[in-house]
C-alpha cells in the first residue's frame, strides 16, 4: 500500500474517510498482529502510514529516524518510507493541543489529571504542560512510578480543574464505559476525551449534563491527520482545512434522530430523509416487533409496560453504537435516561413537535389508542421531549417541509 493506517482492531477507525477528503490519495486500514508488526516494517512497502494504540512504541526500534518530539515522548503516530529510510513523527500533540484550544480553555495556573499510562497520556501531559498547567498528574488503575492511583485521585487530588481521557475506556463497542467518576471533582471545569467513537463519550456526557465544557478526540483525530498528511506529502494546510474537515466528518458519522409523540411523522419523515440523504432509517418500534415476534398491542396484553421498556432500552442502546444512520425513535423512548444519553452518544436530536389536535388515536399503540390518552401523555412528556432534543422542529408542516428544516439544520449546524 501507500497510504494506510496500522494497528491491531480497526474497525472503529475513521482515519480512511479523514485522510481521503483532506488529501484526495487512497488510505488503507492494515489490521496487524503483534507478531506480524517487525515484519511489515522491515519489508517497508509503504509510503506512508499512521500507527495507532499498542504500536506507536513499538515501531520506535524499526525507524532509521525519529523526531525531537517524538522521542522525548516515546511515542510515533507517524511514519514516512523516504528512499528506503523510516522517518517517525508524532502528530497527537497537534491533535490535543488543538483540541483543548478549540474549546477555548485554559489551562494556565490548572492542576490537570490525565488518565492513562500509554503514548497518549505521555503526548497529553506534554501538552498540558506547555499550555501553563501548573500540576500534570498522570492516573493509572494501579499506583506505580510517576502515576497516582484512582482511590489517591479521588482522595487527594479532587480539587482538579481538568480531566483528560488517554485511556481507551469508552471505545466502541464498549461505548457506555467511563473510566472515571467526575462527580468526586468539585472544581472540574472542562473534560477531554482522546476516544472518537463514540462522538460523544460516557464520561463527555457526564460532565456536559453538568454543565462541563465537555469534548471527545473527533477534532483531535482530524488535527492530528492533517499534520500526518502534511508529512505524508510534503505540504502544508491552513487551520481552516482542520475546522473543514471536522465539520464533514462529523455530519457524515453523527446521527440523525427524530423523536416525538406517537403518529407525529417520525416514520415518514425519516423515510423521506432517508432517501434524500442515502442513509438507513432504524425504526426502533420496528426493530422491538421483529425481536419479540408480534406487535407491540399485542404485547401489552400479556406483559407490562416495564417489560417492553426494558426491551425498547436494549434495542435503543444497540442501534445507538451506529453511526451516520437515521433513527425513529418510540414516542416512550425518552422517557428513560439512559435511552436519551445512548442516542446523544452519536445522535443530534430532533423533536417533532406536532400539536395534540393533529395527533391520530391508533389502536397498534396501546398507550395512546384514545384522544384523552394522547392529550394527557402530551402534557406529561413534552418537558422532556424539550429537554431531550437539540431542535425542536414544528410537527404541523407538511413531512417534506420539515425534512427539509432538518437537513438544512443538520448540515449547516456549525
Amino acid at each position: 500500500m501507500r497510504y494506510g493506517l496500522i494497528g491491531e482492531k480497526l474497525s472503529h477507525s475513521f482515519s480512511k474517510e479523514i485522510h481521503e477528503l483532506v488529501a484526495g490519495y487512497s488510505y488503507e486500514l492494515c489490521e496487524l498482529k503483534e507478531d506480524e508488526l517487525s515484519s511489515f516494517l522491515r519489508d517497508r512497502r509503504f509510503d506512508a502510514i499512521n500507527v495507532t494504540m499498542l504500536y506507536k512504541k513499538a515501531v520506535i526500534e524499526h525507524l532509521d529516524h525519529i523526531s525531537d518530539a517524538a522521542r522525548a515522548l516515546d511515542a510515533v503516530n507517524t511514519v514516512v518510507n523516504r528512499g528506503g529510510k523510516l522517518y517517525g513523527y508524532n502528530t497527537d500533540y497537534h491533535g490535543m493541543r488543538d483540541l483543548i484550544l478549540k474549546n477555548g480553555v485554559s489551562l494556565r495556573g490548572k492542576k490537570v489529571l490525565i488518565l492513562g499510562m500509554g503514548g497518549t497520556s505521555r503526548t497529553s501531559s506534554l501538552v498540558a504542560r506547555d499550555l501553563g498547567a501548573s500540576e500534570v498528574l498522570l492516573v493509572s488503575r494501579e499506583k506505580k512510578a510517576g502515576a497516582i492511583d484512582y482511590a489517591e485521585a479521588y482522595s487527594l487530588h479532587s480539587d482538579a480543574q481538568i480531566i483528560i481521557n488517554a485511556t481507551p475506556v469508552g471505545m466502541y463497542p464498549d461505548s457506555y464505559s467511563s473510566p472515571i467518576d467526575i462527580s468526586r471533582f468539585d472544581g472540574l471545569e472542562a473534560v477531554f476525551d482522546a476516544v472518537y467513537n463514540p462522538l460523544r463519550t460516557s464520561l463527555v456526557l457526564d460532565a456536559k449534563e453538568k454543565g462541563i465544557c465537555a469534548e471527545a478526540g473527533l477534532y483531535m483525530l482530524v488535527s492530528q491527520a492533517v499534520h500526518a498528511a502534511e508529512h505524508f506529502i510534503g505540504t502544508e494546510y491552513k487551520k481552516d482545512v482542520i475546522d473543514g474537515t471536522f465539520s464533514k466528518i462529523l455530519s457524515q458519522k453523527e446521527n440523525i434522530v427524530l423523536i416525538g409523540m406517537p403518529s407525529c411523522g417520525k416514520t415518514t419523515v425519516g423515510g423521506l430523509l432517508a432517501e434524500r440523504l442515502g442513509r438507513r432509517l432504524y425504526d426502533i418500534d420496528d426493530e422491538i416487533e421483529s425481536r419479540i415476534g408480534c406487535t407491540i398491542a399485542e404485547f401489552f396484553k400479556a406483559h407490562s409496560e416495564k417489560e417492553f421498556r426494558d426491551i425498547e432500552s436494549e434495542i435503543t442502546a444497540e442501534i445507538s453504537k451506529k453511526s451516520g444512520i437515521i433513527i425513529s425513535t418510540g414516542g416512550g423512548c425518552i422517557l428513560r435516561h439512559e435511552n436519551v444519553r445512548a442516542l446523544r452518544s452519536n445522535g443530534r436530536l430532533y423533536f417533532i413537535d406536532r400539536s395534540p389536535k393533529n395527533l391520530i388515536p391508533t389502536d397498534s399503540r396501546p398507550l395512546a389508542s384514545r384522544v384523552s390518552d394522547i392529550e394527557r401523555l402530551y402534557r406529561e412528556r413534552y418537558g422532556i421531549y424539550m429537554s431531550a432534543c437539540d431542535v425542536r422542529i414544528d410537527g404541523d408542516l407538511t413531512p417534506e417541509d420539515e425534512s427539509d428544516l432538518i437537513r438544512e439544520e443538520f448540515y449547516c449546524k456549525g
